[in-house]
C-alpha cells in the first residue's frame, strides 16, 4: 500500500462524476428498501428478492466496475499513469493500492448500504442482512479485481465490464445453467446462501467451488494488472 496514491486516488474518485454515480445507486436501494417497509410488504421472502434481484444483481457489480475500472483506467488513458511510474515504486504496490481503494470503495457503497437495507427489510431474521453483506464483500472484491485488470489491459474495460455484466450474468445467465454458474454473482450468492438458513435463497454454486473460484479470479486479475502494468512501463522507457 502507498498512502500517497491511495490520498490521491480517493479524492479524484469522489471528486468525479462518477462519484454522483457512486452515491446515487445505493440510494436507489435505501428508497426502494423504504418503499416496501412503508407498503409493509418487508417479509422475508421480498427482502431477499430486493438484495438479491437489486443488491446483487445491479448495484454491487455496477459500483465494483465504476470504481475497479475509476481507479486506474482514466489515469493510463491521459498518461497521467506514467508519472506514478516514474516514481521508485513497485508496479504491484501500484496495483495493491488502487485495488484497495477500488474495493473500499465498493464497500462503503455497496456492501453497507446491502447490510442496512437488509436489516431494515429483515431485522435480523434467518441472519439474512449479514449472509447478504458477506456475500457482497466476497463478490465485490472478485469483481473490482477483474474490472482493475480490465481497466489496465483495455480502454473500452468499462464497455466489456458491462458487457459482462448485462449480458452473461443478466441475460444469459437466466437461460444458460452453464453461464449461471460461471458467474461472479452466483459464487457470491453461494456465500450468503451458506450463512442463511432460508429456503429464499439459492444459489447454482455450492460454497466448496465457489469460495475457491472467488480466491483465484481475484488473484488472477490483481497479478494480470501488475503484469500489464510492468509491460506499460517498459514501453514507456522505450
Amino acid at each position: 500500500m502507498n498512502a500517497t496514491i491511495a490520498m490521491i486516488t480517493f479524492r479524484a474518485m469522489l471528486g468525479r462524476r462518477r462519484a454522483v454515480l457512486l452515491f446515487a445507486l445505493p440510494l436507489l436501494l435505501a428508497v426502494l428498501a423504504a418503499l416496501m417497509r412503508v407498503l409493509d410488504a418487508s417479509d422475508l421472502d421480498t427482502a431477499a428478492a430486493v438484495l438479491h434481484g437489486f443488491g446483487f444483481a445491479v448495484l454491487l457489480p455496477l459500483l465494483a466496475l465504476i470504481a475497479g475500472t475509476g481507479v486506474i483506467g482514466p489515469e493510463i488513458d491521459d498518461g497521467q499513469i506514467m508519472y506514478v511510474l516514474t516514481k521508485p515504486i513497485p508496479r504491484h504496490t501500484v496495483v495493491l493500492t488502487k485495488l484497495a481503494v477500488a474495493i473500499a470503495l465498493v464497500t462503503v457503497f455497496a456492501v453497507v448500504p446491502i447490510l442496512l437495507t437488509g436489516l431494515l427489510m429483515a431485522g435480523g431474521t434467518a441472519q439474512l442482512a449479514p449472509a447478504f453483506a458477506a456475500g457482497a464483500l466476497a463478490g465485490g472484491i472478485t469483481y473490482t479485481a477483474v474490472f482493475v485488470a480490465l481497466a489496465v489491459i483495455s480502454r473500452n474495460a468499462a464497455v466489456i465490464g458491462l458487457l459482462y455484466v448485462l449480458v452473461w450474468e443478466s441475460l444469459l445467465g437466466n437461460f444458460a445453467p452453464g453461464a449461471r454458474s460461471a458467474s461472479i454473482q452466483q459464487w457470491a450468492l453461494s456465500v450468503t446462501d451458506a450463512l442463511t438458513p432460508t429456503s429464499y435463497v439459492h444459489a447454482s454454486v455450492d460454497l466448496p467451488v465457489a469460495a475457491p473460484l472467488l480466491v483465484a479470479v481475484a488473484a488472477a486479475g490483481a497479478v494480470l494488472a501488475v503484469v500489464r502494468l510492468r509491460s506499460l512501463s517498459v514501453v514507456a522507457a522505450e
